[in-house]
């Protein structure tokens, strides 16, 4: 019975159209109750369609998709905080805030592959915080990962302790050099809070001292 009932709901999926393309074969349909939207995986972009990867990995269409409580202030400098290019003024499906700080702008598609690279250490890349982040995140559709993060494993970069010990900023004012650092002060050196390839000490990026995120200009 369990194999006659899979095959039922296979057949009956490979009749369904995606509201998105119009092609059959639409096997995610909206988790609303009297909604009949399907759509596929690859379409949901485009379609602005929400997966939950993590629960009941429940699916929403655009029109049903879960919205952030949190509204996007304004501010003087609508950038997002990963990749520094405009975002929209408000929360959408594709501009998304930080739960805690909400200070912390992003794009959709950024805030995606900064949590498939930092797998476990996914936080916001402003204030740190995780809990609260990643559950919005999740809800919101980001998938995440349960990996170490990429640069760990990734052979260019070397061991934990031998990562990122200089200064790369165009000019070096420390007069211990730029691998010299100190746990404070002007010369704490601060690593990209994204990528975690390049470092600056504070006072060689004009950084001031409470500081205690940077990112480099690559992201």
């Amino acid at each position: 019975f369990l194999i006659r009932d899979t095959r039922r709901i296979i057949q009956e999926a490979a009749k369904k159209h995606c509201f998105v393309c119009s092609k059959t074969g639409a096997t995610i349909t909206c988790w609303k109750t009297g909604c009949d939207r399907s759509f596929h995986l690859p379409c949901a972009p485009q379609g602005e369609c929400v997966t939950q990867f993590f629960g009941l990995y429940r699916s929403f269409c655009w029109e049903h998709r879960p919205q952030q409580a949190v509204q996007a202030g304004p501010r003087q400098n609508n950038t997002c905080s990963i990749c520094l290019d405009t975002v929209e003024d408000k929360t959408s499906y594709k501009t998304m805030v930080c739960p805690a700080c909400q200070d912390a702008h992003f794009h959709r598609h950024c805030i995606q592959r900064l949590a498939l690279c930092a797998g476990i250490c996914f936080h916001c890349p402003c204030c740190q915080n995780q809990e609260l982040f990643v559950m919005e995140m999740l809800t919101m559709g980001i998938r995440t990962s349960k990996r170490p993060p990429s640069w760990e494993s990734d052979p260019a970069v070397g061991p934990l302790e031998q990562r990122h010990s200089r200064c790369d900023a165009s000019t070096c004012l420390c007069p211990g050099g730029r691998r010299h650092r100190e746990d404070k002060g002007p010369w704490k050196l601060l690593l990209c809070s994204s990528c975690a390839t390049e470092g600056t000490h504070q006072c060689c990026s004009s950084l001031e001292s409470s500081t205690s995120c940077w990112e480099c200009e690559g992201c």
